[in-house]
């Protein structure tokens, strides 16, 4: 039997379409920057389109040709938006670098990654001169600045601004598959060495697609878009592409992250929307009580879980919290949180309920939940599993095939994470798999346990892990940080607790700290808590 094909045209699913259509529609939008040199710099998606190509032709020139990986070093800002379309032009694969890991990490990953050229911010110099004999040796390095800030340094430096002052705009973009690659970006390696995972022009496009569709956090073409998270954290979290995609105006936030900083920007160039891990949120929320929120409209948390006192203190602000779920492997996000039919006459406590779960898939992202021999459980709100997903932009194997075969007989990819799946839909993640402490036989949810610590109103930060106990095997240790003028003690927070979890979940011990650590993405480094506490507890045991 002849097989009949859809009569439409085929048009690949390029991102260098994303900038086309902006430079088409969109020309006079602004892109806006906090220079790494210090002065705001104005631009828009007519002038970064052009710049794109000047870029990809000097690329071309330097000799990097399709699926080459271009290594970038850098804040956002106008240029790493330009750079990353430029790449993409030719058909090479950006490589976001993350610089708040190791130098050890670094050097692994570029080597791995084995990137033909570097650029960098005029920050990172330092790092790409520690970096210089264990990585460098070989590769092209292009400082992302101008003649006038070009850095006095040991190492044979290009100038991005003169790189592509001699070039015109004119070079076709390069003919390609949409399955062709485009991204790579490792995840954090908190379980053993990084993995890349390699995103393609398809996986990108339809991602931006779906999530600026998504309830609550789709930006309109009248949003301005303030991407507090870093390009180099998961893949920007889609936004590089979806706000061009409609047109969002965009302020880029480059190296001053600061809540101060932060908070000058969204007066300044009446943000809408932003986007942050919750870490960030804390002392932004602290300035817009006193300073006013502007036209700030709704916020999109995501990277950890958002703690109860943060839900409530945007609901008091009159800000929607869009909390979003993923990961590097999820291109990231997943699902977002949403009001559902029969939601619509929740009292404020229930609303903020759900504003802490992880939210509901969108369109292109299906999950389950699963047990230990990948039988499907119930959604029901209370059976706990081991959350699996997939879908388009979901990760089918890491890069050079680290970790081996990632996906089961069905194509399911387990994201490591443990949680419930309600009626109404709504993903709730109880832990991280390697996270969750087991206690006489029964787990208790190091997420939740830290939520109801951290809302209460003198501490500011908690974290909770297991340690090692001689009758139940394992037993939680929460670690806290107080707010500033706070003076709470153990005693107080156990009876805080004591009204909000099973009276067996609630720790024999809490250690007070001045900080927390935190992994070069802004989650909870819980292995480096568990060193710390783990000898002890074992001596204990």
């Amino acid at each position: 039997m002849r097989m009949i094909r859809g009569k439409m045209q085929d048009w690949p699913l390029l991102v260098g379409t994303i900038m086309d259509h902006a430079e088409r529609v969109h020309p006079t939008r602004e892109v806006v920057s906090r220079s790494v040199e210090g002065p705001i710099h104005r631009t828009n998606y007519g002038e970064i389109a052009v710049r794109s190509r000047k870029c990809a032709a000097a690329l071309k020139r330097l000799g990097i040709a399709a699926e080459d990986r271009v290594a970038t070093l850098a804040w956002n800002t106008w240029r790493h938006i330009e750079l990353w379309y430029g790449i993409a032009h030719i058909g090479a694969i950006y490589h976001t670098l993350n610089p708040r890991l190791f130098d050890e990490q670094l050097a692994w990953i570029i080597n791995d990654a084995d990137d033909r050229i570097l650029f960098a911010d005029l920050t990172f110099v330092p790092i790409l001169e520690r970096l210089a004999e264990r990585c460098l040796v070989g590769r092209k390095l292009v400082i992302l600045t101008d003649r006038a800030h070009m850095p006095q340094s040991s190492l044979d430096l290009l100038c991005y601004e003169d790189l592509i002052a001699a070039e015109d705009d004119t070079l076709p973009r390069a003919a390609l598959d949409e399955n062709a690659p485009c991204g790579l970006c490792y995840t954090s390696g908190t379980t053993g060495d990084p993995k890349g995972v390699l995103y393609s022009h398809r996986s990108n496009v339809l991602h931006a697609v779906l999530t600026g569709g998504a309830d609550q956090f789709g930006a309109r073409s009248v949003d301005c878009l303030l991407p507090i998270v870093p390009m180099f954290h998961a893949n920007a979290w889609g936004i590089a592409f979806a706000a061009p995609m409609v047109g969002a105006k965009l302020v880029m936030p480059g190296p001053k992250m600061d809540a101060a900083s932060i908070c000058e920007l969204m007066h300044q160039e009446d943000v809408t929307i932003s986007a942050a891990v919750p870490t960030v949120w804390i002392d932004v929320i602290a300035r817009l009580r006193e300073e006013g929120v502007g036209k700030l409209r709704r916020v999109l948390i995501g990277g950890a879980a958002v703690p109860r006192w943060m839900a409530e203190a945007l609901d008091d602000l009159g800000i929607a919290l869009c909390q979003g779920w993923g990961m590097t492997e999820m291109s990231p996000l997943g699902t977002t949180s949403v009001i559902r039919p029969g939601m619509e006459d929740f009292t404020r406590e229930q609303r903020v309920d759900y504003a802490i779960k992880q939210g509901v898939p969108f369109y292109g992202c299906e999950v389950r939940i699963a047990d230990e021999d990948g039988v499907s459980l119930a959604h029901d709100g209370e059976t706990s599993g081991r959350i699996m997903v997939r879908g388009p932009a979901c990760v089918g194997e890491y890069f050079n095939g680290a970790g081996g075969n990632v996906l089961d007989a069905s194509g399911w990819f387990d994201t490591g994470d443990v949680g419930t799946v309600d009626s109404f839909h709504y993903v709730s993640l109880t832990d991280r798999s390697k996270d969750v402490i087991k206690s006489g036989g029964e787990w208790i949810s190091s997420v939740q346990l830290e939520n109801e610590a951290a809302s209460h109103p003198g501490v500011r930060e908690a974290a909770a892990i297991g340690i090692p106990d001689p009758r139940w095997s394992e037993r939680p240790l929460l670690v806290v940080v107080r707010n500033d003028d706070s003076a709470v003690t153990a005693g107080e927070i156990t009876e805080w607790l004591t009204a909000r979890v099973a009276k067996w979940w609630i720790p024999e011990r809490i250690e007070f700290v001045d900080a927390l650590p935190h992994t070069a993405t802004g989650k909870l480094d819980k292995k480096v808590l568990r060193k710390r506490y783990a000898a002890e507890g074992a001596q204990a045991a």
